[in-house]
């Protein structure tokens, strides 16, 4: 082996030692984040329990997190909040003969599935606020005008189970207001593996959707770094 070789290879050894650490070290450096981490949502509470940073001792917050629920897809298989055990989810209401607001939303999700085509852990929920009419068939009909696609589920199940999730849950508004009038948020709501809620985007915007993909590639990085859950 030539001496040119030996350090071509020695260059590049370094570079695959030297740069993930430093990464890591612009990030992380001093024990504080150097990106601009994402809000808690919702009520919190204070722990009994405390830790340590920089030798301080700090108390516990307990955030909001999403209740429990028993839901179907589009396929006609059960989801519940286990379904999305150490996984990013980005959910939204809507119904399927929505005349105008619910089509704006769907496209601009599909604007942005494509970026998370190859990561299974980041997933798209779309939960009918109308399971009286949005049965499984209904839904699989209304997921073929926008394209099949691996990270997205649309869910239908019962009035209380939908509407309490809702309220309780990702905390907006959902209910029925008259004969095939329904009250609902349009907006698009992301949350973290832990079940938080950590951002709402209109859902109608393509300014605040372009705000979501961003926030959706800070929240990763939050993970990464806590080493909760692998994403890849």
């Amino acid at each position: 082996m030539n001496k040119a070789n030996i350090i071509k290879k020695i260059v590049i050894l370094a570079l695959v030692l030297i740069v993930p650490g430093f990464l890591y070290y612009l990030l992380t450096s001093q024990g504080k984040n150097h990106y601009v981490p994402l809000a808690y949502f919702g009520p919190r509470t204070v722990a009994k329990t405390f830790h340590k940073v920089h030798g301080k001792v700090i108390p516990d917050t307990i955030h909001h997190s999403i209740i429990d629920f028993d839901l179907i897809d589009q396929n006609g298989q059960k989801v519940s909040l286990g379904t999305f055990k150490d996984k990013i989810v980005i959910a939204n209401f809507f119904y399927t003969h929505c005349p105008t607001v619910c089509g704006l939303v769907n496209d601009n999700i599909n604007k942005l599935l494509p970026d998370y085509t190859k990561n299974k852990n980041i997933c798209f929920v779309s939960i009918t606020v109308d399971p009286k009419n949005d049965s499984v068939s209904a839904l699989k009909k209304y997921e073929k005008q926008f394209g099949a696609h691996p990270n997205r589920l649309f869910l239908t199940g019962d009035t209380a189970t939908i509407y309490n999730l809702a309220r309780k849950g990702f905390l907006v508004n959902a209910l029925q207001t008259g004969k095939n009038e329904f009250d609902y948020s349009d907006q698009l709501i992301l949350i973290d593996p832990n079940k938080h809620i950590r951002g709402y985007y209109k859902g109608a915007s393509t300014a605040e959707v372009s705000t979501l993909n961003d926030e959706i590639k800070v929240l990763i990085t939050e993970v990464l770094l806590n080493k909760d859950v692998s994403l890849y």
